[in-house]
């Protein structure tokens, strides 16, 4: 029996297996890695019926194109305006958002992501690669994970968890979340907030920053007014979480994102609230942003909102009509059903 695959044709940019990411080996030197938009990866795994961390293809900027070597495939793109163009058998565009089921042979690609940095496609089932240290999350730093812990390059046969997937209607978000607001990126202060003067404290919480061409996956390098320490720019090596913000040398602040280090010896001066992880995660270099402190209260009830948020959005998934249905609801809003039913 042939196994079912993708066809990587044009992989992209960055093209990755990342779900919720590893937790619990960072004492062994283990990154978490994971989604930098969890918001996304979820409602793509909601959109095609599977459980909300499961791994999904994460790119950056350039989506892939792809043919399907299945029976069928349902997949859904979320975190972007761009569309799913399906070139073969026929042309078609289904916009993002949406699932849409695939017969074999079909060939489609996801363009340029105008809006934001990262995007996620997930297919109903998951792909069908190992766990390692309990995740499919990709670390390339490593080696390890996902899809021969690498990004995804022309000619991959990305093994597929299911060979066909059973005919139902798709699903729709109509309200996704955008999180498209420019208010400031919140952080908690600390730990090391002592190791920078009053003057630098407020450089960081009063000037706007620009994300720079080098950040990647490990974190987000901002340029900007250099943060002035009080005590030196070294420290002994401590832990570090998802959203630390070391400050180094040159007093230009890194946001460490999924594939952050597991210690580090530069001082934290604050670690952003996880409930702006993904927004932050969604920005492209030359995006700006600036910081507001809070308190760990406020941190927490930032996340429950976004977590009901998330909720209802999923909660208001509609089903979209068949091309047949779809054909019949034209005609009576036409008002010809009666006299096709009566020809």
């Amino acid at each position: 029996m042939t196994k079912a695959v993708l066809e990587i044709v044009n992989p992209g940019m960055m093209a990755t297996i990342q779900d919720f990411g590893r937790f619990g080996y960072q004492a062994k030197g283990v990154p978490t890695s994971g989604a930098l938009d969890f918001v996304n990866l979820r409602l793509a795994n909601r959109l095609v019926g599977n459980e909300e961390g499961q791994g999904a293809l994460e790119f950056r900027i350039m989506g892939p194109t792809i043919r399907v070597l299945a029976d069928s495939v349902r997949i859904a793109l979320t975190g972007t305006e761009a569309v799913i163009e399906l070139m073969e058998p026929v042309a078609k565009r289904v916009p993002s958002y949406q699932s849409v089921t695939l017969q074999k042979g079909a060939l489609f690609k996801v363009g340029v992501t105008a809006d934001t940095a990262v995007a996620y496609l997930a297919v109903e089932g998951g792909f069908d690669v190992p766990d390692v240290y309990a995740s499919q999350s990709t670390y390339m730093s490593g080696g390890f994970g996902g899809f021969e812990g690498r990004a995804l390059q022309v000619g991959d046969l990305l093994p597929l968890a299911l060979a066909s997937v059973p005919d139902r209607h798709e699903q729709v978000c109509d309200a996704p979340l955008l999180l498209d607001s420019t208010d400031p990126i919140r952080v908690v202060p600390g730990p090391q907030k002592d190791y920078f003067s009053k003057a630098g404290l407020k450089t960081f919480f009063s000037e706007s920053y620009v994300i720079s061409g080098d950040s990647n996956r490990m974190g987000s390098r901002l340029e900007g007014a250099p943060v002035a320490h009080e005590k030196g720019a070294d420290i002994n090596s401590d832990g570090i979480v998802t959203g630390a913000i070391q400050v180094p040398g040159n007093g230009l602040p890194i946001v460490l994102l999924a594939d952050h280090q597991t210690t580090g010896g530069y001082p934290k001066i604050g670690c952003v609230a996880s409930a702006d992880l993904p927004r932050l995660g969604r920005m492209k270099p030359g995006c700006a942003l600036t910081f507001s402190a809070v308190t760990v209260a406020q941190a927490e009830k930032a996340r429950r909102l976004l977590e009901q948020q998330l909720a209802q959005s999923i909660a208001a998934f509609k089903a979209v009509p068949s091309e047949q249905e779809q054909f019949w609801n034209h005609l009576a809003e036409c008002n010809l059903i009666d006299g096709v039913v009566g020809s």
